[in-house]
């Protein structure tokens, strides 16, 4: 198992060169100027485009620039932003409230994907199934920012009145959330609304693929063994059947995560999150080059730790499974 962690660490290297290059090419070598948006509406001065130039090393070839700016990045120092304070400083201070969000999107996806899949699998070609399916297909036709909006509608303005016309106490989800340096209960709640929005895509993903996962599975041999011992079907679907049924779905879940993480930009605009995607969209109307590749950097290294931490739960979930 060391030997696997470390052979993927050692293949992660290449993968986030590559990533940090295309990025920084795209930003710094492609036409136009890195600096521009960054004195407003006016045209930069000589003076300042000379010290912007001469700080990110724009005057030497465009692989020298990447190799010195590498050579920051593995210094922790990821730039200067617009607002002259450092992109690492401005990242961390945002990670715990994107990553807040993208695990309450997690849990909601784990929780009711997998259920809802369990569910229309055991119950195959019942109503339960049909719903299931149809309540997926809806999902997924539906795009992101709709549905947070409709989300912000209904059970933020629409359910507070309605509660208060009967029962006499305002009562819904907050339509923006919390601005907290610090993880505080009012922010986790602010934050339901907006994981639940999030995560209505992947969960719609992970209900299809555990369904159709579970349903192969069933008409398996292990299974009709299983059923002619006279096993329980709560303990063969349980304990055996699932087990197998979700090594594609961790697989899937492994993915989202780091999706989450980066993915969150739409929906953090919409629910005025002050995390990274926010910063991410924030940095790129603001032509803030500087931001937009550190924060790209810091989410490609979180989306390759994800797929470390998915490899790895294959060999406790299917014993069949070797990383030797």
């Amino acid at each position: 198992m060391v030997s696997f962690i470390v052979r993927r660490l050692l293949q992660m290297v290449p993968v986030l060169l590559g990533t940090t290059l295309l990025i920084y090419l795209m930003v710094f070598a492609l036409p136009g100027e890195p600096w521009e948006g960054r004195c407003g509406e006016r045209a930069c001065s000589p003076a300042y485009i000379a010290k912007f130039k001469e700080e990110y090393n724009l005057n030497s070839p465009v692989p020298v620039q990447y190799l010195l700016y590498l050579g920051k990045v593995l210094q922790g120092d990821l730039g200067v932003n617009f607002y002259n304070r450092p992109v690492t400083e401005e990242l961390l201070q945002r990670w715990p409230t994107t990553a807040t969000l993208a695990l309450m999107a997690l849990a909601f996806e784990i929780v009711i994907g997998i259920t809802a899949g369990v569910l229309a699998g055991i119950r195959k070609g019942k109503f339960i199934d049909n719903l299931v399916t149809v309540a997926t297909l809806v999902l997924i036709s539906i795009p992101v920012f709709v549905i947070g909006s409709l989300g912000q509608l209904v059970f933020g303005i629409k359910l507070p009145e309605l509660t208060e016309q009967l029962f006499g106490v305002r009562w819904g989800f907050p339509v923006t959330a919390v601005r907290s340096k610090t993880i505080t209960p009012e922010l986790v709640w602010s934050l339901v609304l907006p994981a639940i929005v999030l995560a209505s895509l992947q969960i719609a993903y992970v209900a299809r693929l555990t369904r159709t996962s579970l349903v192969e599975n069933l008409r398996s041999d292990y299974v009709r063994t299983a059923k002619a011992k006279g096993l329980a079907n709560s303990r063969i679907v349980g304990v055996h059947t699932l087990r197998n049924s979700l090594v594609p779905v961790i697989t899937q879940i492994g993915i989202d995560l780091g999706s989450l993480m980066g993915g969150a930009v739409v929906t953090e605009r919409i629910f005025n999150i002050d995390g990274i995607g926010f910063f991410l969209f924030r940095s790129i109307t603001q032509q803030d080059g500087v931001s937009v590749v550190g924060a790209v950097v810091c989410l490609t290294l979180v989306y390759l730790l994800m797929n470390l931490i998915v490899d790895v739960l294959y060999g406790f979930l299917d014993p069949r499974i070797s990383h030797d």
